[in-house]
């Protein structure tokens, strides 16, 4: 019996280190791809990197229609300003409030902060792939 109640905490407690190492890993590929890459202009290759190539921004315009803007179209408008020098603003600093993950699949709770003022509230849905965690959709509200 004690063997067993031993194997049982041990699994527990590798369970649990393995769920908070896929956290840990989902919140650099957020951190690193959109919070840094999207939000503050970083790196494309970053950007391009934590996103699937299929990704969709999803949000509700000012008379209740769905829209989608995919990642290729936001990518294009980072170039763009990066290009044109645009002056960033203050940096966009992020909390991670929830990470949910079942398997292969998770979502996150970002919250997006401008001089300490949240400005929005993401839900960022990623799944795992051969290469790693990559969002692959986002639903947001603008505070």
């Amino acid at each position: 019996m004690k063997k067993l109640f031993l194997f049982l905490l041990l699994f527990t407690g590798l369970t649990t280190f393995a769920q908070e190492a896929e956290k840990e890993a989902i919140k650099t590929t957020i951190h690193t791809a959109y919070v840094d890459g999207i939000q503050n202009r970083g790196e494309i290759a970053d950007i391009e990197k934590g996103f699937h190539p299929g990704f969709n921004l999803l949000g509700i315009d000012r008379n209740n229609h769905l829209s989608k803007l995919p990642i290729y179209t936001w990518v294009d408008y980072v170039k763009s300003a990066k290009e044109k020098d645009e002056e960033k603003g203050a940096e966009v600093s992020a909390k991670y409030p929830m990470i949910d993950v079942s398997g292969k699949a998770a979502v996150a709770k970002v919250e997006l902060y401008k001089k300490g003022e949240k400005i929005f509230t993401d839900y960022l849905s990623l799944y795992k792939f051969e290469e790693g965690w990559r969002i692959v959709s986002k639903i947001y509200h603008r505070h």
